[in-house]
């Protein structure tokens, strides 16, 4: 798990990078790689963002991330194998991981 925070949904992530990462470990408890606030939509869209939403699209065929939280699940060989919802937890991704 890998995670991007963004602030392009209901400004959510209005803090700076550090802001972020000390409220993510000590609400949540995130152990995972938290990397600097980036742009997931749009033209100032991260380039791995481009590459994500471009390989997957969600259940409705829409490209661009609706809300905080989609999930990508990338293959071995760097392969956008699946997209998840907002709702759905890491949890329920794990038989998805351990089929790889």
């Amino acid at each position: 798990v890998l995670g991007f925070p963004c602030n392009q949904f209901g400004n959510q992530e209005p803090g700076s990078n550090a802001e972020i990462l000390e409220f993510a470990t000590s609400t949540y408890g995130v152990g995972f790689p938290m990397f600097a606030k980036i742009e997931v939509n749009g033209d100032g869209a991260a380039p791995l963002y481009q590459f994500l939403t471009s390989s997957k699209a969600d259940e409705d065929g829409n490209t661009e991330i609706a809300w905080n939280f989609t999930k990508f699940l990338v293959g071995p060989d760097g392969q956008v194998m699946e997209r998840f919802g907002p709702m759905v937890t890491p949890e329920d991704i794990a038989a998805h991981i351990a089929a790889l």
